[in-house]
Formats: C-alpha cells, sequence, structure tokens
C-alpha cells in the first residue's frame, strides 16, 4: 500500500513547533511512502487588510537538508497550504509567483468575514446551531470564490467550520441542506483542474466526509489527495489508511501525490 500525506507543517508555520526533519522522522516511523510539507502561507493578518511578507528561502532550504537526508528512506516534496486568497486576489497571485519551484499547493480559508472582520474561526466558530449555520454559509461563499479562482492545487478541507464548532464547541453540526453550494465548489474546482483533500484530522472526522466525497465523484471529481494536518510528530500519517479505505468506499480507485505541480494518480 503506498501511503502518501499531503498536509504536514513544520516550525515554519507560524502555528508549528517541529522541524521539517522532525515530522520527516515521524513520516519513516509511520510507515509512509511519500509526504509533502505544506506550511502556512496566511495573506493577511487576522482582523487587518495588512499584507503579511514571506521569506521562502528560510523553508527551502530546510526542505532540501531534509530532502537529502531522507533520500532512499522517503519521498519528500514541497508545498504550501495558501489561506485567505480570496480577500485580496492580485497579492495571493503575487506571492504565488515568489514561489520557488513548489510541488503541490492547498488553497483554503480559516477566516470569516463581515461582522467577523477577517477573525479565525479557530477563535470565532459559533456555539449555537443558528449562527453556525450562517458561518457555514459565509464560509462557503468564500470557498466558492476561491474555487472559480482555482490557482493551487486541491482545496483544503472543505468542511473545516465542523472541526471547531462540533469538537471545540460541542456542537452537532453538518453540511446537510447546503448541497447546492457544494456542487457548485465541486464543479468549479473540476473545471479548473483543481481536486479536493481528505483531511484525515488528527483522527477525528474526516473533512470532508462519505457524503461530500460521493458528490464529488458525482460530479466527476478525480484529483484527491490524503493529508493529516499534522503539526507535531504525533500526528503524522494519522489515519492515512483510514482514509484510503473511505475514499473505496465511495467508489474511487485512485488518489494522488504531485510532483511539480502535476497529479500523480496511485490505486488504491
Amino acid at each position: 500500500m503506498y501511503l502518501a500525506d499531503y498536509h504536514i507543517h513544520s516550525d515554519w508555520s507560524p502555528d508549528g513547533q517541529f522541524s521539517m526533519e522532525d515530522m520527516a522522522e515521524a513520516a519513516v516511523r509511520a510507515g509512509l511512502s511519500e509526504i509533502c510539507f505544506t506550511d502556512h502561507i496566511e495573506l493577511l493578518a487576522i482582523h487587518t487588510a495588512t499584507r503579511r511578507t514571506f521569506d521562502f528561502s528560510v523553508p527551502l532550504e530546510a526542505y532540501r537538508r531534509v530532502r537529502e537526508k531522507m533520500k532512499g528512506r522517503i519521498t519528500v516534496r514541497f508545498g504550501f497550504e495558501l489561506g485567505e486568497a480570496p480577500r485580496d486576489f492580485p497579492y495571493a497571485e503575487e506571492v504565488l509567483r515568489q514561489l520557488p519551484e513548489t510541488d503541490f499547493i492547498i488553497g483554503s480559508e480559516h477566516q470569516l468575514e463581515g461582522i467577523y472582520e477577517g477573525d479565525d474561526l479557530y477563535f470565532c466558530a459559533a456555539h449555537d446551531p443558528v449562527t453556525a449555520r450562517e458561518q457555514i454559509l459565509e464560509y462557503l461563499e468564500l470557498v466558492e470564490k476561491l474555487a472559480k479562482w482555482g490557482k493551487f492545487s486541491v482545496l483544503g478541507h472543505l468542511t473545516l467550520p465542523l472541526r471547531y464548532m462540533n469538537e471545540n464547541n460541542g456542537l452537532h453540526m453538518t453540511f446537510d441542506g447546503f448541497e447546492a453550494e457544494v456542487e457548485e465548489v465541486f464543479r468549479d474546482l473540476i473545471s479548473r483542474g483543481c481536486g479536493i483533500e481528505v483531511n484525515t484530522n488528527r483522527g477525528n472526522d474526516p473533512l470532508p466526509g462519505k457524503k461530500w466525497l460521493e458528490l464529488y465523484r458525482r460530479c466527476g471529481g478525480e484529483i484527491v489527495t490524503l493529508g493529516s494536518d499534522a503539526h507535531s510528530p504525533k500526528y503524522v500519517g494519522c489515519c492515512i489508511r483510514e482514509g484510503q479505505e473511505l475514499l473505496r468506499a465511495c467508489g474511487f480507485t485512485d488518489f494522488c501525490t504531485f510532483e511539480r505541480m502535476k497529479p500523480v494518480f496511485h490505486r488504491l
């Protein structure tokens, strides 16, 4: 079984504490065949339109050292998780032009606009069902803008609000009732050659789950990656095997890794 974790953060991410070497060694221990580092590029500071600047030479040098050290033990790829592009698409494209040679980019939304003024879902996720549904709709409107833009490899953790609403705040929300919005996202992604990820969510409910993966497949989606969203060695490779089983149960025959921004298909 070819096992690949395509959502891993190192200490270059603002919320990461462990080096690329630490994370790669954990991947070897977990029996993985391939990993991709996807450190955060959050374009704008929370609550402001302040543009962040990035020194990509730092993660690139760390990646080159780890790739050389891990040669013959595991395949290591270099990517990023690009967050909040809809808040400033021209700046997002400017940042993409600054990237070194990259294998893979996750497009993600973590922040809400409107009355939340760009606050991160981690901090502002709803505690009641009515507000939660309002937030899910606003989140999906942002994700739809991101999907129409489509300058990335896969859409990250489609049902992300549920991580915070349910796991942190004790709700029992789903995306049921938003089928039309999700289908529109999928069709725009597919038309632009983008895929989705199954975020194994460090062993919690996968993001997205079976219902939405089956909808993606019915829409003609084929490009799917698997990623743990690990920020520490403990979670590297977490539930990647189970993620492959989920994809098989949804009718998929392959999953993807990426090399130089091109999908590589692997039989499940």
